[in-house]
């Protein structure tokens, strides 16, 4: 417990039964009433910023989440299923999963932040080594170096490569702006 003077950016906190991530947090005196501390926070839930107001000395519940790394398996029914560094299979639910799914394949590492034993994030390597499985021909009128065509990656991404790319070239992309960076 702290109290809303100490609430501070970062800091994850655990109100009526949900948790947010402090966004922002400003002391606000008027010259009538009561001075108050006033927050934007973050749903860790559906990732949905609210404003949020509390009493100068109310107490707040402050939570610590953890950090660890899965290893992605496979999907199982709703869920994705992953290892952690204990291999004790861990499920998570598709909506945490969301876009990231495109980059997932077995064996892929990601950071997943935890409270207690729910997943609420998980990150993604910024850089993935994937095969593309099928690619477009090269447009021969297309002679120029940035010339680029539509790529479907072994994961199921679809991302736009540079017409030299073949189908089974193993390329690096970025998974944060989806963009291809290199042909290993």
């Amino acid at each position: 417990m702290v109290t809303s003077q100490q609430i501070a950016p970062g800091m994850t906190l655990f109100i009526d039964e949900k948790l947010y991530r402090v966004d922002s947090s400003v002391k606000v005196t008027l010259a009538k009433g009561q001075p108050f501390i006033k927050t934007k926070l973050r749903s860790l839930d559906t990732d949905k910023v609210v404003e949020k107001n509390f009493k100068v000395g109310q107490e707040v519940d402050v939570v610590s989440l953890e950090e660890r790394k899965l290893e992605f398996l496979y999907l199982e029914g709703g869920s994705y299923l992953f290892l952690d560094d204990g291999l004790d299979p861990v499920l998570v639910p598709v909506d945490v999963v969301s876009d990231k799914a495109e980059f997932l394949k077995e064996g892929i590492e990601l950071q997943a932040t935890f409270y207690g034993q729910k997943v609420f994030s998980l990150d993604l390597p910024q850089f993935l080594e994937l095969m593309v499985a099928k690619t477009d021909p090269a447009d021969d009128s297309a002679t120029l170096s940035h010339a680029t065509k539509q790529a479907v990656l072994e994961t199921g991404a679809m991302i736009n490569v540079p017409a030299f790319v073949e189908t089974g070239d193993i390329i690096k992309v970025d998974t944060r702006s989806k963009e291809y960076v290199q042909r290993v």
